[in-house]
């Protein structure tokens, strides 16, 4: 099993790039079948969503924008309570079918603020795309539309995911070892 150093922390291979790239384009498919015709805004969500935002949209046949939301929620391998916005919406939503691009959905904390944030600017609808979902941390009451995998609830760097701003290069997902 191939192993990583990220910073202090080791991790071991968990996700490869083969099977990073059947669950984009899964994703891409039912994004694809559902938004024919109807040119949707993804809003992704950064840092983390960049690498998975940009596999999707170059998998993606239908008329689309994409544009960039910041928020912060992590300390360290931990996700705190707090959220906090360091980008916020800059486009015009009123009228406009939304797709959250997330790459990683725990707890839910951060993905219920943008819901609450973008539900007040009047969308036609608003669904969310996210690569991995872990369950056992989930704490929140929203569905995800389109998801590429659901995963344990172990800390994990790789294809756009970090460790204090490391590891985001790794083609590759990589779990911590205990």
């Amino acid at each position: 099993m191939k192993k990583v150093q990220v910073q202090e922390l080791f991790f071991e291979k968990f996700i490869s790039t083969e099977e990073i790239e059947a669950a984009v384009q899964k994703v891409a498919d039912e994004i694809n079948r559902d938004y024919d015709g109807k040119n949707p805004l993804l809003l992704a969500i950064l840092n983390g969503s960049f690498i998975f935002a940009s596999d999707l949209m170059r998998k993606l046949t239908i008329p689309c924008e994409i544009s960039f939301v910041k928020f912060a929620s992590y300390d360290g391998t931990l996700t705190t309570s707090k959220v906090k916005e360091l980008i916020g919406v800059g486009e015009e939503l009123s009228g406009r079918h939304i797709i959250i691009v997330e790459d990683i959905v725990d707890t839910g904390i951060t993905m219920q603020k943008l819901l609450q944030d973008i539900e007040e600017k009047n969308p036609i609808d608003v669904r969310i795309a996210c690569f991995c979902f872990k369950p056992d941390a989930f704490e929140k009451d929203f569905n995800i539309d389109y998801l590429g995998m659901r995963i344990p609830n172990d800390f994990i760097v790789g294809y756009g995911l970090d460790y204090n701003g490391y590891g985001r290069n790794l083609p590759d997902i990589y779990k911590i070892i205990k």
